[in-house]
């Protein structure tokens, strides 16, 4: 949200939701975008392995890759993605995961590569 506030590139007074359905937005997304989680109009599930452009959450056995007890703090997912154990998807590919603090869900981590 913090991009549209910035620079609504044109799309002035819709919401994350009216963006999704509107195929302006999905040309604009497709030949440039906006470089952040906002180029990803559809999440799937876990266990699918379309083709971008969409947002997917990691399966349990993903996170546990990398986070053995499942809860992964914020400075774990951090350090597994500059440790490279957390793999990039591919070109208009997102993932993301819950991330905890003292036990509790407190945060989304969000990366992938854009289309642009």
């Amino acid at each position: 949200m913090d991009e549209l506030t910035r620079d609504n590139h044109g799309f002035e007074g819709r919401s994350v939701e009216e963006l999704g359905q509107d195929t302006e937005w999905h040309e604009y997304v497709f030949t440039g975008g906006t470089g952040t989680v906002l180029d990803f109009p559809l999440m799937i599930e876990a266990g699918d392995n379309d083709d971008g452009p969409f947002i997917r959450p990691l399966t349990d056995d993903e996170v546990r890759a990398w986070a053995p007890h499942g809860r992964p703090t914020y400075d774990e997912w951090d350090a597994a993605l500059d440790s490279e154990r957390l793999d990039y998807p591919g070109r208009a590919q997102g993932n993301c995961t819950v991330l905890y603090r003292d036990g509790r869900p407190m945060q989304i981590g969000y990366w992938g590569v854009t289309a642009d």
